[in-house]
């Protein structure tokens, strides 16, 4: 018999693998002929892997987290649902042996400076900052600034930073559409949590937006702050590393501030002086 279309569970036993596999694979809009097209496996193996009816092989499920880019959290799980070892490791960043990474991240947000730059968890609390971030958050409800600091709620909260935010209707509804993406790509429950809680919070707390030079024509997003000196045009890029096989790391977003104009620039490096 071809071991590719036997079955080897009984159909009526859920299999906590297919249902994983099927929930991820509707996550990605796809049918079960295009991933079984991309991941060379006939639609039929592919239909009674998803029922239970039949056993991936390992190669199998790596084949298919890879396709449907699933995030390294979620692949373990997968490979655990199907009854095989979880393939990548998460240690904390303050582990002796991530210490080559954390140096490498410190390195980055010093060398950022006198712009801002912060690194942040895949919820999108404070894990370090470089140290033009603190005076910036100066002012904020004492509770919003207790660790960990989530950079979203601190961002948005009436009591955080959103009085201070020039363009705060803009930056919320582009903040919002990052994190609909990052649910969507990770089917994360807590930023889903994040995202309703967020939406909870008032828009208008009587700061009035700057006028923009033109718009942002979809390329970049301006950050517009309030500050005892000024107001701050910023703009921002958000990294991450390439092909971690650490799920701390692949998790970890760095995001960087830049001045949009020289009167932000001279601001920033101002205040570079005073801390």
């Amino acid at each position: 018999m071809n071991a590719l279309t036997t079955p080897t569970r009984s159909a009526s036993v859920p299999s906590p693998f297919g249902e994983r596999l099927r929930h991820w694979r509707q996550r990605r809009r796809l049918s079960q002929l295009d991933l079984a097209h991309v991941a060379d496996v006939s639609t039929r193996h592919l239909s009674y892997v998803e029922t239970g009816r039949a056993s991936p092989s390992r190669d199998m499920v790596l084949r298919l987290v890879d396709r449907l880019d699933i995030p390294l959290r979620e692949r373990n799980a997968l490979l655990e649902a199907a009854g095989y070892a979880p393939m990548y490791r998460e240690r904390p960043l303050e582990a002796p042996d991530m210490t080559p990474a954390r140096e490498a991240v410190q390195r980055i947000l010093t060398c950022h400076e006198p712009w801002p730059a912060l690194a942040m968890d895949r919820h999108w609390n404070l894990v370090m900052a470089n140290r033009m971030v603190p005076p910036l958050m100066a002012g904020a409800a004492p509770a919003l600034l207790q660790g960990p600091i989530n950079v979203l709620r601190l961002s948005l909260h009436p009591e955080g930073l959103a009085p201070r935010i020039a363009n705060l209707h803009q930056w919320r509804e582009h903040l919002f559409e990052r994190l609909r993406q990052q649910i969507h790509a990770t089917g994360d429950e807590t930023l889903a949590a994040l995202l309703a809680e967020l939406k909870g919070y008032p828009e208008s707390l009587g700061s009035e937006a700057v006028s923009l030079p033109g718009e942002h024509h979809g390329v970049l997003m301006p950050f517009q702050f309030n500050t005892g000196h000024g107001v701050l045009n910023l703009v921002s890029t958000t990294t991450v590393f390439g092909s971690p096989v650490d799920i701390t790391l692949q998790e970890l977003a760095l995001e960087t501030f830049f001045p949009a104009d020289e009167a932000s620039a001279e601001l920033l490096r101002g205040l570079a002086t005073q801390i």
